[in-house]
């Protein structure tokens, strides 16, 4: 279609040039000729002048009574003398038409006698007769002596030098603007290529693009329009491509995500159903035989006891998990230390059922500002991820101190045991992440991690996992708040 375009503009500026150029040829023709009519006509009214005051100074030296029959008796001495005057041929005639003399009768035979006619009727009259570069006009006036017409006067004048200079001149303006017009032409024909080559190469990298091809790039260096347009064309395909890479990751992550939360759905469903028919399954056969059987009756209140523990302790983490997006407690300054060793006593009976220990060191004065239930959690999480997930009867190591250069408190939860792959431990912050089963605790759907995550980033601070040479530590970092600070 661009081919079209560049052959739309080369007939337009043809056929413009074209008209223009034969409209342009036309008008100086006319003008030309009007010019030379105008001054051959001045010429004739100059002959006229010149032959009427030698004929009135002829017959007022002579005084005839005839005036007719003087103006044939001097027509051949009137007609040299004004041959030689006005270096025209002349023909003299009666006021009938018929010719008394003439200087060059061949100059006047086979030629149009409108003008003589018109003369005869007392009427001033020339005829101009072309022959190519040459020019020629008969002239034709009555003779009139104290208001008697006594005959007619006709020249014949040769104008062929004024149209050879006029042709000349219409030849010279005829090839200058044909060379300007050729020239324009060429001009607007390159021009009209200037800017239909780039918009081919514009359709074409278009044509690209539409079939997919993302990396096609158009190398127009030019500081007009067109250039501008292909600069901007190159930056709309590198946006358009960086925004197909951008939904392409989020597609990958969306189906990940979807994924995940298919296998967090499975989880809970099956770590529910389990504690849920073990619980029913006890307590029906309780209630069949009450305490007959006195060992079964106490195992059985025993196991409902710990699954409805464990069912509490899930429900809390999905509960925490929909809070995410809940208002959140106004904070207030928290002693972090603390209440890291309040959560350490707690935990403490806890991790000796499991034969393994806590080994705190926590500076005085670690002062953050937030929600002391939700550090609590914090805290309780990490440690019970550490109990739960370190070797038999190890040692978890805790420590907490202040990073002055940083401005933060921060945390480090360490255990031995089965380290984590470093994408496991760069994924186990995430939502519904449930890592890999084999270490994984029974009746854990995953979120403990994710709740942890989400409670250092609401208090706006860092959180990651070191894992490895048998040895997995959690590094947590919040925003120091000095106590003056909190009594503000």
């Amino acid at each position: 279609m661009l081919r079209t375009i560049r052959a739309k503009f080369a007939v337009g500026f043809l056929l413009i040039f074209c008209l223009s150029f034969l409209l342009l040829n036309v008008t100086l023709k006319a003008y030309i000729r009007s010019s030379n009519r105008t001054i051959i006509t001045s010429d004739l009214v100059e002959l006229k002048n010149n032959g009427n005051v030698y004929v009135r100074q002829a017959f007022l030296i002579n005084h005839f009574t005839n005036n007719d029959l003087y103006f044939g008796q001097m027509a051949e001495e009137m007609v040299g003398d004004l041959r030689r005057a006005t270096s025209s041929d002349v023909s003299a005639y009666t006021v009938d038409g018929v010719l008394l003399y003439s200087s060059d009768q061949t100059k006047f035979a086979g030629r149009s006698t409108s003008d003589l006619k018109l003369a005869l009727e007392g009427k001033t009259a020339y005829t101009i007769t072309y022959a190519g570069s040459a020019g020629s006009v008969l002239y034709s006036y009555p003779v009139v002596i104290d208001g008697v017409k006594v005959g007619i006067l006709r020249f014949a004048k040769d104008f062929s030098s004024l149209y050879e200079q006029t042709g000349r001149i219409l030849n010279i303006l005829f090839y200058l603007a044909l060379a300007i017009f050729a020239a324009a032409f060429l001009f607007s024909y390159m021009l009209s290529r200037h800017i239909t080559i780039p918009l081919v190469k514009l359709t074409r990298a278009s044509t690209e693009v539409i079939r997919g091809n993302l990396d096609v790039r158009i190398g127009i260096r030019r500081r007009d329009e067109i250039g501008r347009l292909a600069a901007n064309f190159n930056d709309m395909i590198g946006r358009i491509a960086s925004q197909i890479t951008t939904i392409g990751r989020d597609r990958d992550r969306l189906k990940a995500l979807h994924e995940q939360e298919k296998r967090f759905f499975d989880n809970v469903t099956h770590e529910l159903k389990t504690p849920l028919t073990s619980i029913l399954g006890y307590a029906e056969i309780i209630r069949e035989n009450g305490e007959a059987d006195r060992a079964f009756f106490e195992k059985g209140m025993a196991h409902i006891v710990d699954e409805s523990r464990r069912l509490h302790g899930m429900v809390l983490n999905l509960l925490e998990v929909s809070r995410r997006s809940a208002a959140k407690d106004e904070a207030a300054l928290v002693d972090a230390g603390a209440l890291l060793r309040d959560v350490r006593d707690a935990m403490e009976l806890r991790a000796k059922r499991y034969k393994k220990r806590i080994a705190l060191n926590a500076e005085d004065g670690l002062y953050v500002l937030g929600q002391s239930d939700r550090l609590r959690q914090l805290f309780i999480n990490l440690l019970d991820n550490a109990i739960k997930y370190s070797s038999p009867q190890a040692e978890i190591a805790v420590v907490a101190e202040t990073d002055r250069a940083a401005g933060a408190v921060r945390f480090a939860f360490a255990n031995p045991g089965v380290t984590l792959s470093p994408g496991d431990a760069e994924k186990v912050f995430e939502p519904f992440y449930s890592g890999d089963r084999t270490f994984k605790e029974e009746g854990s759907v995953g979120l403990g991690l994710s709740i942890v995550k989400a409670i250092v980033d609401d208090h706006g601070g860092t959180i990651r996992m070191d894992s490895g040479d048998g040895r997995t530590t959690v590094r947590v970092a919040l925003p120091a708040a000095g106590k003056e600070e909190g009594d503000a």
